[in-house]
């Protein structure tokens, strides 16, 4: 797992008692993963009263970069092992690494399920219909004279029910083009099944 610069830097504030006091530190973690699981609890960080005497910025960046960690560590599937010598490196103490290990064993598959909602899921086409149209003239021209393919593609998205229509029109060119660049697709796609 690769994490930035500024994230590192932020967990080793948050590994610092000097920046982010124990107490403060509990809550800093459990906010993450609550921002993370359920909207309503994104941000609430900046009106914790856990946190008024402390400086925000130092406040914000730790909770950053603990959402960020919390997000990739769950990602990765990492065990606790793997964080806990990552914490370490970033100077957390036992009683730190505990209190985050807890928390992300007892939430981390929360976080994964919601993650695996996360994405764009390419639609899948399971129909055409198509008509042709032809325009002999329109409001600007008097003579336009030109064949136009009005085209429906009946889409499905794995994560939502029913189907969906994407609608176009094109002329006989670019559907000539369209079909070229959909049958080199597809030799694409069988030359790296073959390989």
């Amino acid at each position: 797992m690769e994490l930035s610069q500024l994230v590192l830097d932020g967990l080793i504030l948050a590994g610092d008692a000097a920046h982010v006091n124990d107490k403060g530190f509990s809550v800093l973690v459990t906010r993450a993963f609550d921002g993370l699981i359920d909207d309503r609890h994104k941000n609430l960080i900046a009106k914790d009263p856990s946190f008024r005497g402390e400086d925000q910025a130092v406040v914000k960046e730790v909770y950053a970069a603990l959402v960020t960690l919390v997000a990739e560590a769950a990602k990765h599937d990492l065990d606790t092992s793997s964080i806990s010598s990552l914490l370490e490196e970033c100077k957390f103490n036992n009683e730190r690494i505990e209190t985050f290990n807890k928390i992300y064993t007892a939430k981390k598959q929360l976080v994964q399920i919601l993650l695996s909602g996360v994405g764009t899921t390419p639609r899948h086409i399971v129909d055409v219909d198509w008509r042709l149209d032809y325009y002999i003239k329109n409001n600007h021209l008097e003579k336009v004279n030109e064949a136009v393919y009005l085209v429906s593609l009946k889409t499905e998205v794995s994560e939502s029910p029913g189907l969906k229509e994407v609608q176009f029109s094109c002329t006989q060119e670019q559907l000539q083009d369209l079909v070229g660049k959909l049958k080199d697709a597809c030799k694409c796609l069988e030359k790296i099944s073959q390989s």
